[in-house]
């Protein structure tokens, strides 16, 4: 009997030893990291409208042809002239995402500014200063993603472009004043572009540099050449306005989420 009772209490020391190494060993082993998962890669949503502003530089060429007035009738070939400057800009628009790497939009522009150039008068000692004071455009365009927040597009679509009168004066005569002006006009044509919408990083969310170039033909237009009392002088120029401009606007797209 006390052969069992010291065999039994044997065992049961050892099995408490072993339990209690194991639990220290348990205890002495490296606890693992808990598994991070990646933050998810942010899908954004282009869908949305915005506005914006900012500025550029226009460079606007003519073709000028001298004709009767009336009728109309080309009295010489035409010359060319044109004009430089800077200009300031405003505009708003919607664009729709149809696809993972495709936008659609629609859009309208304003620039103000003045675009200074020299007027000649084909044939004839005749010259003045003509500036274009405004344009706006309106039209669409279709973009590709070239990243989630970097759009390229084309765009094109209808314009005006108004340009303020000249006073013509003579680069022969003593008194080169001639009493003769041609009238501001506003010719209307067509326009294609070109262009980046790319997010600026270190602003809040939602902000956006635009750059583009655009192109414009306007439709030539005959413009009378007038006397001091407004009436025509028998004469008149026939003039094609082209314009191109590089302009940069920051852009805030105010529904813009991922």
């Amino acid at each position: 009997m006390k052969k069992t009772l010291i065999t039994g209490a044997l065992i049961t020391g050892a099995m408490l030893g072993a339990l209690v190494g194991g639990s220290a060993m348990a205890a002495d082993m490296p606890l693992k990291a808990p598994i991070m998962k990646a933050p998810p890669v942010p899908v954004y949503n282009w869908t949305g409208c915005y506005f914006g502003g900012g500025g550029g530089y226009g460079m606007w060429n003519q073709e000028n042809i001298l004709e009767t007035d009336p009728g109309h009738v080309a009295i010489t070939s035409f010359t060319t002239g044109g004009g430089r400057g800077w200009f300031g800009t405003v505009g708003v628009g919607c664009d729709y995402q149809i696809s993972s790497s495709f936008v659609i939009g629609a859009f309208a522009d304003w620039d103000f500014g003045d675009i200074k150039g020299q007027f000649e008068v084909p044939g004839i000692a005749f010259t003045g200063n003509e500036s274009e004071k405004w344009a706006w455009a309106a039209g669409g365009r279709i973009g590709y993603l070239v990243a989630p927040t970097v759009l390229g597009y084309f765009s094109g679509g209808f314009t005006q472009a108004h340009f303020d009168s000249i006073a013509l004066s003579s680069t022969f005569l003593p008194n080169p004043a001639l009493g003769l002006n041609i009238g501001d006009h506003t010719y209307s044509g067509w326009f294609i572009g070109s262009g980046f919408d790319y997010a600026i990083s270190f602003l809040p969310s939602g902000f956006f540099l635009r750059s583009e170039y655009r192109f414009s033909s306007y439709r030539a237009d005959d413009l009378s050449i007038l006397t001091s009392a407004g009436v025509s002088d028998g004469l008149a120029i026939n003039s094609k306005k082209f314009v191109q401009t590089v302009r940069s606007e920051l852009i805030w797209r105010f529904n813009w989420f991922h």
